[in-house]
């Protein structure tokens, strides 16, 4: 079992974390390729979850259901107890996901702040006198805030990864799906971008990010789970995971 460690106040030393997101034999095929086979999740809120694995193990596919870009073949998603299976990518995140892309993919042509304004107004049906406010201090939280009326599509790497997290948090979720965030990072914007997770995490917000800068997850996640050829084979404490043979064999390439 993984360690369960949530963010922000709690009522009493008798408090347990309520399960946030909970996926159950969640399944997807692209012709004979079983892209994700009966993966099941279960994500304590407040906890941070890494996801790691080898190419096409399945990881980007998982977040595409879990967030509703691709439809399940069977399986079941659920968020606090409710069953989202069958909702939209937009009614996903108003229900409180927000996500990342590997890729960035901001609005080029509007600047950073309209950017996050999009997401506030659109993606949680903010009001945009109250949307104003939130997404200065979600510029500042994230190191935007002097790139305020910058058009996105003169960014640097960085600041596009910056972006990418930021819009996702305009959306205000309850659970935010990172996809290799911290990818084509150097060593100290990836020590940066941490710095930066780590405050969201203490804001209380649920975090699974799926990263293969593996020293970068470890610095975060309570919890890390490894997928190969669309199965979950491990889930553990982190390290624990990390250090086991069958991870080393598989993930690494390493003989046991």
């Amino acid at each position: 079992m993984g360690i369960f460690i949530g963010a922000g106040p709690r009522p009493g030393p008798a408090f347990y974390p309520a399960t946030l997101l909970e996926t159950r034999r969640l399944s997807k095929s692209f012709g004979s390729l079983k892209a994700v086979d009966g993966v099941e999740l279960q994500v304590l809120e407040g906890n941070a979850v890494g996801i790691v694995g080898p190419n096409g193990a399945g990881k980007s596919t998982l977040f595409n259901l879990i967030a509703g870009n691709l439809d399940a073949d069977s399986g079941r998603i659920l968020l606090e107890g409710s069953d989202i299976t069958a909702l939209k990518t937009y009614q996903r995140c108003r229900a409180g996901i927000g996500r990342s892309h590997q890729i960035p993919q901001p609005f080029e042509h509007l600047t950073v702040f309209e950017n996050l304004l999009v997401a506030a107004t659109h993606g949680c049906t903010m009001p945009v006198r109250s949307a104003s406010d939130f997404c200065a201090e979600i510029l500042e939280r994230t190191k935007l805030l002097r790139h305020a009326n910058t058009v996105a599509g003169t960014l640097t790497l960085l600041q596009r990864k910056r972006l990418e997290m930021a819009r996702a948090l305009a959306t205000a979720p309850k659970l935010l799906l990172l996809d290799e965030i911290a990818g084509g990072l150097t060593e100290s914007e990836c020590h940066e971008l941490v710095a930066t997770i780590r405050g969201i995490r203490a804001d209380g917000v649920t975090i699974v990010w799926i990263e293969h800068i593996v020293h970068a997850l470890l610095a975060v996640v309570d919890r890390l789970i490894v997928l190969n050829f669309g199965r979950k084979i491990a889930e553990g404490q982190p390290r624990a995971v990390m250090n086991s043979a069958d991870v080393r064999e598989i993930y690494l390439g390493l003989a046991a």
